[in-house]
C-alpha cells in the first residue's frame, strides 16, 4: 500500500482519513478518532499535513467553535479519484479465503480489540 501511496505523496494513514471523508462526507474531527480508532494526536498531525497539502478543509462548526468538521477540498477530490484501486491487497490477502472463516476471524479480532480498549479505558467513551 505505501508503495502504491508513495507517488501520491500520502501514507496509509492520510489515504484512511481521505477514504473516510470520500465515502462519508464532512466529519467532525473529534468523531474521527473513534471511527478510524486513531489517537488524538496522531489524527491532529494526519490533518495537518493533508491541510497543508490542500485535500482537507478544517472549519469551525456548529455552536462549538472548538470543534473542527473536515471536508475534501476540491484538490483532495481530483486526487481521490486519481489514486489507483487499493482492492488488489485485499484480493491479495484475503481473496481465496471462505467468507465465514473471515467472518469469524473478523468477530474473534473485533472483540478482542474491544477488551483491550477496555481494558486501557479507551472504551466509547472517547
Amino acid at each position: 500500500m505505501e508503495t502504491t501511496l508513495r507517488p501520491y505523496d500520502l501514507g496509509s494513514t492520510q489515504w484512511y482519513v481521505l477514504w473516510h471523508l470520500a465515502t462519508n462526507g464532512p466529519t467532525a474531527q473529534r468523531d474521527l478518532v473513534r471511527l478510524l480508532d486513531l489517537e488524538r494526536a496522531t489524527l491532529s498531525g494526519i490533518v495537518a499535513a493533508l491541510v497543508r497539502k490542500g485535500l482537507v478543509d478544517q472549519s469551525a462548526g456548529g455552536k462549538d467553535q472548538r470543534q473542527r468538521t473536515l471536508q475534501l477540498t476540491e484538490a483532495g477530490k481530483t486526487l481521490w479519484s486519481d489514486l489507483p484501486d487499493l482492492h488488489f491487497i485485499h484480493d491479495a490477502a484475503f481473496g481465496d479465503i471462505d467468507p465465514a472463516d473471515l467472518a469469524i476471524a473478523i468477530r474473534v479480532l473485533q472483540t478482542a480489540t474491544g477488551r483491550l480498549h477496555d481494558l486501557l479505558g479507551k472504551g466509547n467513551n472517547e
